[in-house]
């Protein structure tokens, strides 16, 4: 299918009526530049989000990247000069590398948001989010999907192995496949790679790589033998019990309406205990969410719903979708990210939640494109 178009004239005006619907809801407009620091997003992301940016150096600024959303930026204001609770909205252009030729994804495009930070009820903000967007959006007919990454990282956060090894894990969470591998490789269930088992070999004849050089690479000689020392220590840790580890992998596999997922989830925590308090806050959510006029029976659960989103989203997901047009981005998207809070408020946080919708594509399917 060939990119839905809209026009940029119609496109802005979309935009301006949700900003509308925004402020009237209690938000505050802000803005933010949409040249940013690289080194921010670096830090929060590492080199991965490279290939999704675009990146230009400046002469006095050092790296910088186009926009790529809005959430980081607001995200650095609030923290440095907002006070609780608080409700933000803005409407601008972002910048996002595509891949895949002939598309319908765009590299640059508006975004329209909507951000709360409170802390007095974290399913209530996640309701009110949700409910606002998926409210603005109705005449559309969007197929709404939910997930929760909190009870993903309860039930890792949980399991029976070394602190490594599960901050291993929670690091690789946006990458389904090298989680799964890695998961699968501490249960004793796969092979250790080639290149890795034939270090370790080394490393136990007492053998370790050698340079001449103090610097490998990034890497000073001190930090690849504490890398070694690490990757020593690991191989002699106990493989993961089977039993949570094949709960673990039945959870991500949950897929259904979101009261039956939810019933599915209650099952879960009886082989998981650890994570009854995430599902708890699940609960919780559908109600605030049915209390705003939701009908959660026609919501879709899965239970690896946004796993392959920006990185600092750690509870509720959503995205709303034309589900005439696959080939599309979600029409809205959005969760909390209590964690990307801490990070940028130097140790000081706030639960946070915010989404955001596509203007060019409001317009698009409004007009039968």
């Amino acid at each position: 299918m060939s990119p839905l178009r809209a026009d940029p004239a119609g496109a802005r005006a979309e935009g301006q009526a949700l900003l509308a619907a925004f402020t009237s809801a209690g938000a505050q407009q802000v803005e933010t530049p949409v040249l940013q620091p690289a080194e921010v997003l670096l830090d929060l992301y590492g080199e991965d989000i490279r290939a999704r940016a675009y990146v230009t150096q400046d002469p006095l600024a050092g790296e910088m990247m186009l926009r790529p959303d809005f959430t980081v930026p607001v995200v650095q204001a609030h923290m440095a000069e907002g006070a609780e609770p608080a409700r933000y909205c803005y409407l601008g252009r972002v910048f996002r590398k595509q891949e895949e030729p002939g598309t319908a994804r765009a590299s640059e495009y508006l975004q329209a948001g909507y951000e709360v930070f409170d802390g007095a009820d974290r399913a209530g903000a996640d309701a009110e989010v949700f409910a606002l967007i998926h409210g603005l959006l109705a005449p559309l007919g969007l197929r709404a999907a939910i997930g929760d990454i909190g009870i993903l990282r309860a039930a890792v956060a949980g399991l029976p192995t070394t602190a490594p090894r599960k901050a291993a894990l929670m690091r690789h969470l946006w990458r389904p496949q090298r989680f799964r591998a890695l998961l699968e490789r501490y249960a004793g269930r796969a092979p250790v790679p080639p290149e890795r088992a034939a270090l370790l070999t080394a490393l136990g004849r007492g053998e370790r790589p050698q340079s001449p050089a103090p610097h490998i690479g990034l890497r000073s000689r001190a930090e690849i033998n504490a890398r070694l020392d690490r990757l020593a220590e690991d191989a002699g840790a106990p493989p993961l019990p089977g039993a949570p580890v094949d709960a673990l992998e039945m959870m991500l596999e949950i897929s259904a309406k979101a009261p039956q997922a939810l019933e599915m989830l209650q099952e879960s925590a009886r082989a998981m205990p650890w994570i009854a308090d995430a599902v708890r806050g699940m609960a919780a959510r559908l109600g605030a969410l049915e209390a705003r006029g939701i009908e959660v029976a026609t919501l879709d659960f899965e239970a690896s719903y946004g796993r392959t989103s920006m990185e600092y989203y750690d509870g509720f997901v959503f995205g709303l979708y034309a589900e005439a047009r696959p080939d599309l981005p979600p029409v809205a998207s959005g969760g909390r990210y209590d964690a990307l809070t801490a990070v940028l408020g130097q140790g000081r946080s706030i639960p946070a939640v915010g989404g955001v919708i596509r203007p060019e594509l409001v317009v698009a399917l409004k007009g039968g494109a």
